[in-house]
């Protein structure tokens, strides 16, 4: 049910009052009601405030931390409803323990739902990242949810329109809801809620899902889907998305497919997620369709929380009720910040409301949680050499090397004997926890010594299977270009300047083992954030050798990358589906985790196979962890040093473009070069 109307003043955790977040107020005021609708996103299964890679708390982060924020600004409304946005059940320790260390037995619940349960949620949606352990695992873990999936564009049988389709869940949910208006009067209300999920996942998941289910284009099952919802009785349509915000272009099958989404008649709000990031925010300004201050898609409400429940995603509604219908009056979007407590302090006094919805998820998982703590802890090898990313956006960052050798000797010894074997084998790989978005804190911290299986999770983060690709040279230097899409555009000269692109997250900056290349970022960048190719005459790839030659057009290799990538996430050139010649039913952490078995002790090079071109008197900054001074060894010698620090608990470095990196090491680290 939807709460009634709680009159005390509660500030949140920005000092704004919870009661003067939106402008409405129907006190008095007859068939007037404020409804508001809460959203998490992209919970990726932290659920505790806790860091399982680094093995300690973390305030800030989970559902517990969210849970007391949740239950004030549910409270404070007349009538609410607590939506999930989809990527829950993946993503951290946690989630691998369940998925491969016990399993959800099929009469248990699974702990993320769970916790879920606790909150009363009302709905919730799919993400990609929800198939990545199986339809199997997903029907076991959905089973125990207490609030109603849906999925509008997933179908175990296809027909000739969406509402032919059979869909693996249902495609949509008619809440039918008591609304208290301004006078106290009871109404009934059919709020429509449907969801939707990237049609990528055919390719992300290639494995899991092919030959069992299909995906149509979100655009497509929404105008299908729709009208027949607003036919049965829907006042409102909520649509959950996990899909970015882009501009208003339509394309087939498109990921980020939200503000398109909004545009289509009948649908009255948007729930975002996917892309991590927050809206209303900076992040989305400029793009058509898009209001990023107002906090609208085609001019409609919507909302995007972050990730990890950081964030708390607020829509409120002013609905206006009129010959026995209700409609959108005025709205308001925000995504609030978690509040956080110090380490091992409840967030809310003991007794109240919001300390017991704290508790309750806390309860929910702590078994849960305590066997992952010992799961994590297990050691499979040792490193002489500390495994940090602190640094891997000049060119320094021995972890990269593990994993991309990791990848290179399974898909050699996958493609042995096959017309493939004889090409020149690369390996690709992006620092996945590199700071930016996730915060001071997301950077992999692996001292030298014993490994752990947590470890695993750290270097390598998503829950990706293993995939090779076949380029040609022209290809090889696109997707280089589109890597270096990351970096600023570089004065030369210039003493105090940024040397990254805000925009771009660490995961599109593809580091390519097995060739030596150079990158100038003093050209413009030949791709844009969102990998279209908007400066096709520019080239900050300076040079690419193979084995000491200049790399040639017609050159072949192959690549070994990952399935986002290969399933043409990012818009690389050549990390395409028509490209992949291998789909490997290993998955990731399970490579990464065998090669440490068998060849540790690790003592990897922490140089990498590229380095900016010289410029003299040219001087850039950038922000790391503040656990990067610990490891200053690893850049001694180089063009690095500390300079002080930043904002939000991040230090900075200065980059002397002047000076060049040492020699590097081959794709091999301890063995040498690339080989056929």
């Amino acid at each position: 049910m939807m709460r009634a109307v709680n009159s005390t003043r509660i500030c949140a955790n920005n000092g704004v009052p919870l009661s003067d977040i939106h402008p409405f107020s129907a006190h008095g005021v007859a068939n007037q009601a404020h409804l508001r609708l809460l959203a998490t996103t992209d919970l990726h299964a932290n659920i505790l405030a806790y860091d399982y890679y680094a093995d300690r708390p973390s305030a800030g982060l989970g559902l517990a931390q969210a849970a007391p924020l949740i239950t004030r600004l549910r409270d404070q409304a007349a009538n609410a409803l607590l939506f999930d946005n989809g990527d829950f059940l993946q993503g951290n320790p946690l989630a691998d323990y369940v998925a491969f260390g016990r399993g959800p037995s099929p009469g248990g619940t699974h702990p993320v739902v769970a916790a879920m349960n606790t909150l009363g949620y009302d709905a919730g949606t799919l993400g990609n990242h929800d198939f990545n352990f199986g339809l199997e695992f997903l029907d076991r873990a959905l089973a125990g949810a207490n609030f109603p999936v849906v999925s509008a564009n997933v179908a175990t049988q296809q027909g000739q329109t969406a509402r032919d389709d059979r869909t693996y869940l249902p495609p949509y949910v008619l809440l039918d809801r008591v609304l208290i208006d301004g006078t106290g009067r009871s109404h009934t209300i059919c709020i429509g809620v449907i969801g939707f999920v990237p049609p990528q996942i055919m390719t992300w998941d290639h494995r899991h899902l092919e030959g069992r289910v299909t995906a149509r284009d979100i655009l497509a099952a929404a105008r299908d889907y729709v009208p027949q919802m607003k036919d049965q009785g829907a006042d409102i349509i909520i649509a959950l998305s996990h899909s970015g915000i882009g501009d208003d272009a339509e394309d087939r099958l498109l990921e980020n497919a939200s503000t398109p989404l909004a545009g289509i008649d009948g649908i009255d709000a948007v729930v975002a997620g996917h892309s991590h990031l927050v809206f209303p925010g900076d992040h989305h300004r400029g793009l058509a369709g898009v209001d990023a201050e107002a906090g609208t898609l085609m001019g409609k409400p919507a909302v995007m929380a972050s990730f990890g429940g950081t964030r708390v995603g607020v829509i409120d509604l002013m609905l206006n009720r009129a010959d026995d219908t209700w409609r959108i009056k005025a709205f308001q979007s925000a995504a609030h910040r978690t509040a956080t407590a110090k380490v091992g302090r409840p967030l809310a006094d003991a007794g109240s409301a919001e300390a017991k919805a704290e508790a309750a998820v806390l309860r929910a998982v702590h078994s849960d949680h305590q066997a992952t703590l010992s799961y994590i802890r297990r050691p499979i090898g040792h490193t002489d050499v500390a495994l940090v990313s602190y640094f891997a956006f000049v060119g320094i960052d021995a972890g990269l090397r593990v994993v991309a050798e990791a990848q290179r000797r399974e898909v050699k010894r996958l493609l042995q004997d096959t017309a493939h074997a004889d090409l020149p084998l690369l390996s690709s790989v992006a620092p996945f926890r590199s700071g930016g978005r996730g915060g001071p804190g997301a950077y992999t911290d692996i001292p030298a010594g014993e490994i752990a299986l947590r470890n695993v999770a750290d270097l390598y983060i998503y829950g990706d299977d293993l995939r090779a690709v076949r380029v040609t040279g022209v290809e090889l230097r696109g997707w280089l270009e589109r890597s270096a899409s990351i970096f600023a555009h570089i004065t030369q000269g210039q003493e105090n300047q940024p040397l990254m692109n805000p925009r771009i997250p660490g995961y599109l900056f593809d580091v390519i083992y097995g060739v030596e290349y150079t990158i100038d970022a003093t050209q413009p960048p030949r791709f844009d954030a969102n990998g279209r190719d908007v400066c096709p005459e520019t080239r900050r790839i300076a040079s690419v050798r193979w084995r000491g030659r200049q790399v040639l057009d017609d050159d072949e290799f192959l690549v070994a990358t990952n399935s986002y990538r290969a399933g043409g996430s990012g818009n690389f050139p050549g990390a395409g589906a028509d490209n992949v010649v291998l789909s490997a039913t290993e998955a990731h952490r399970q490579v990464i985790s065998q090669y440490i078995r068998d060849e540790s002790p690790l003592a990897p090079d922490p140089f990498g196979p590229w380095d900016f071109v010289r410029l003299p008197g040219t001087r850039a900054y950038f922000d790391t962890g503040p656990g990067a001074g610990q490891y200053l060894d690893q850049v001694k010698n180089s063009r690095v040093r500390p300079v002080g620090s930043s904002t939000l608990g991040f230090d900075r470095y200065l980059i002397d473009f002047e000076k060049k990196l040492p020699p590097r090491k081959g794709c091999e680290g301890n063995a040498g070069g690339p080989q056929r």
